[in-house]
């Protein structure tokens, strides 16, 4: 491939979007081990970490191209990308990650996390990418040139984006199969006879790719979340009929959250006896993507999603304090449709309030807004406000 040649440009559009959706998980592992340093350390910890995990990957990935030449191998690295693809679309586990960055760590350990986890979690990425470069070199240093950097410098950002549009997860798990379809097909075991007697599957393989790990990750994230919702259901609906006693007001910190709190209080002044209403407010945050748990503790994660959580209650909070609103606040952390209809239900409420659109406005192509979720889940009027 040449400079010129159009199939190098789509190779390497291809490692600058695996590079930058697999490092997602890396991002947010380079975020949370420095968290609880001073910021002039942080900075530090972050640039000693990451640049020795660049070369680190750098290496990994050179070593890759050359092991991919080997038959079969290709076949099963295929097969790989296809299951870590479909990973990338399901829940955060809930396990106690045994990582290092808790409080008052140090910038070694720091630095230690850093490495460790990008050792670890970077397989999928060094394959991704040496599947990508379709065995150029030249192509591989400067498609890692260009992404490695952009993780390296903007992960906060990454991660913001990612839980901001969980969209982003979907799209490049879908570029995983995609990329996944093409390396099975390109295995010198296997390419004589496709190129031979199935040249359709030069076009239909990495399609079937894309479109399997969407359809597989969504149904199996479905299944979890159904689970996870299950297991949060202690209590039912009962006496619905005698009107709203209990209303549960889900809230994000977005435009559209204010709106449904104004909307709120209007259906409160609007009842016979406003101050009988027992009123909840809760926001739900999403899950951290791949296997950021396996390297950073709970406690961390969890003072990570608290704050979050805090500065996405903020602005309800103090609207409902000035009008001298008493509520209790609940405070999750996974699918937010399927997490509030739940809560919904523990709750006993009558009423769910919420925005039609959140903070992750564009989310609802692939994934489903989180007001269509709720909608879909709860067994209680949900009132949704624009």
């Amino acid at each position: 491939m040449t400079l010129s040649s159009p199939d190098f440009w789509i190779a390497l559009m291809e490692i600058i979007g695996v590079n930058i959706v697999l490092s997602g998980d890396n991002a947010v592992v380079i975020a949370l081990a420095a968290r609880s340093l001073p910021p002039a350390q942080q900075k530090r910890a972050v640039a000693w970490g990451s640049g020795a995990a660049v070369v680190m990957r750098i290496v990994l990935t050179i070593v890759a191209v050359e092991l991919l030449r080997l038959p079969y191998l290709k076949l099963v690295g295929a097969g790989l990308l296809l299951w870590i693809a479909v990973q990338l679309l399901l829940p955060e586990s809930e396990g106690d990650g045994k990582g290092h960055a808790t409080g008052g760590g140090s910038m070694a350990a720091a630095i230690k996390t850093i490495l460790l986890a990008d050792l670890v979690m970077s397989l999928d990425n060094v394959i991704a990418v040496a599947a990508a470069a379709k065995g150029s070199v030249t192509l591989l240093v400067i498609g890692l040139a260009i992404s490695i950097p952009l993780v390296v410098f903007a992960s906060t950002l990454l991660m913001t984006l990612m839980t901001r549009f969980p969209i982003i997860i979907t799209i490049g798990a879908a570029l995983l199969g995609w990329v996944a379809g093409e390396m099975a097909i390109s295995d010198p075991a296997v390419k004589a006879w496709v190129d031979a007697n199935a040249a359709i599957l030069h076009y239909a393989a990495p399609a079937l790719g894309a479109m399997g790990v969407v359809l597989i990750g969504r149904l199996l994230a479905r299944r979890t979340e159904a689970e996870q919702a299950s297991a949060m259901q202690v209590g039912a609906l009962a006496h619905a009929a005698k009107g709203i006693q209990r209303v549960l007001l889900a809230v994000d910190g977005s435009e559209h959250a204010a709106r449904a709190v104004q909307q709120l209080m209007t259906i409160r002044a609007a009842l016979r006896d406003p101050a009988s209403v027992d009123l909840h407010l809760v926001n739900v945050q999403r899950s951290l993507p791949g296997d950021v748990s396996n390297f950073i503790d709970s406690k961390t994660r969890e003072e990570y999603h608290r704050e979050r959580g805090d500065a996405a209650l903020a602005p309800a909070r103090a609207t409902l304090d000035a009008a001298g609103y008493r509520y209790q606040v609940h405070q999750h952390v996974g699918d937010p449709g399927t997490t509030i209809a739940a809560l919904a239900s523990t709750l006993a409420a009558d009423l769910i309030v919420m925005g039609t659109r959140g903070l992750g406005t564009h989310t609802g192509a692939l994934l489903g807004s989180v007001a269509q979720s709720t909608v879909e889940h709860a067994t209680v009027p949900v009132l949704l406000t624009k």
